[in-house]
C-alpha cells in the first residue's frame, strides 16, 4: 500500500497569483490527491479556495500558518476551519531562534502554547523544519533538544531535503522520529543551500530509502519546491508522476 501525494501550494505561488483556478486545475491534472495551502500566499480567499478544492476532489491534510497565538489566533483557526484541514503547521522558524540551547527552549515554550490552542480547537499542531534544526548547537543537534522540551503531541513535518542539506541522513531521521513524523516534505536538488531545486527524482535524494524508513507511519508525501531551476508547474507535475511511477505514493483515484 502506498500513501497519497499532495502539493504544498507555496511551490506554485507565483503562478497562483496570476491564475488561481487555472493553475489548480493543472495541479489536479498532474494527479495530486491533495493540497497543502499556506496562509497568506494562497492566491484566493479561503472560501474560494475551499470551494475549488472540493470541486477538484482535493483532500487538505494540513496547512502552513503562523502560530495560532495572539493577533494570529483567530485568523489561523478560521482559516483551518474554512478549508477543512485537521492539522496546522508552522511553516518556518527563524534561524536565530536556534542559535543557542536557551533560545531553542524558549521557542519550544511557544510551540507548546500553540499546541494547547490547537488541541482546544480539535486540531493537531506540527513544525516544518529547515536546515538549522538539523545542525549542531553547543554540541547537540537542535531537533534532539527540541524533542526534550516539546509537548509529545506536537508532530514534525520533516522536510527531507533540508535535513540532507544540513548533513544528517534523512532516512535515519525519519526512522528515529517514527510516529512523530506522519507527514514528509519532498523536494530535490543538489542539497546545497542557495542552489535552486529540481523536480523530485532529478536530484540527489534517495526517496526509496526515505519512504522505506518511514514505513507505515507516514500518512502523506507532500511535494514542495521553494524555487526551481526549471518551469515550476512542469516540475511539480513531473514530481508527482515520478513518485507514482516509482511506487512511492499514489494520486487521485
Amino acid at each position: 500500500m502506498t500513501v497519497p501525494i499532495a502539493l504544498q501550494l507555496y511551490s506554485v505561488r507565483k503562478a497562483l497569483a496570476e491564475d488561481f483556478a487555472g493553475v489548480m486545475k493543472k495541479v489536479a491534472d498532474a494527479g495530486y490527491a491533495g493540497v497543502e495551502p499556506a496562509l497568506g500566499v494562497l492566491g484566493a480567499t479561503p472560501a474560494e479556495a475551499a470551494r475549488l478544492f472540493r470541486e477538484l476532489g482535493f483532500e487538505v491534510p494540513s496547512t502552513h500558518a503562523p502560530l495560532p497565538l495572539g493577533d494570529n489566533k483567530a485568523r489561523v483557526l478560521d482559516f483551518a476551519a474554512t478549508i477543512g484541514c485537521p492539522r496546522i503547521i508552522l511553516g518556518g522558524t527563524g534561524r536565530h531562534d536556534f542559535a543557542t540551547l536557551d533560545s531553542i527552549k524558549q521557542r519550544c515554550d511557544l510551540f507548546n502554547e500553540a499546541q494547547a490552542v490547537a488541541a482546544e480547537n480539535g486540531l493537531a499542531f506540527g513544525i516544518h523544519n529547515h536546515w538549522w534544526e538539523f545542525q549542531q548547537v553547543e554540541g547537540r543537534y537542535a531537533y534532539q533538544v527540541m524533542l526534550e522540551h516539546l509537548d509529545p503531541a506536537i508532530f514534525f513535518q520533516i522536510d527531507t531535503y533540508w535535513v540532507q542539506t544540513a548533513g544528517p541522513d534523512p532516512a535515519q531521521v525519519v526512522k528515529e522520529l517514527g510516529s512523530r513524523a506522519p507527514l514528509l516534505h519532498l523536494k530535490d536538488g543538489p542539497a546545497v543551500r542557495g542552489e535552486p531545486h529540481v523536480a523530485v527524482g532529478d536530484g540527489v535524494l534517495d526517496f526509496h530509502g526515505i519512504v522505506q524508513a518511514a514505513g507505515d507511519v507516514v500518512e502523506w508525501l507532500i511535494v514542495e519546491l521553494d524555487d526551481c531551476a526549471t518551469d515550476m508547474v512542469e516540475a511539480v507535475t513531473k514530481s508527482c508522476h515520478y513518485l507514482v511511477k516509482e511506487g512511492l505514493g499514489h494520486g487521485k483515484g
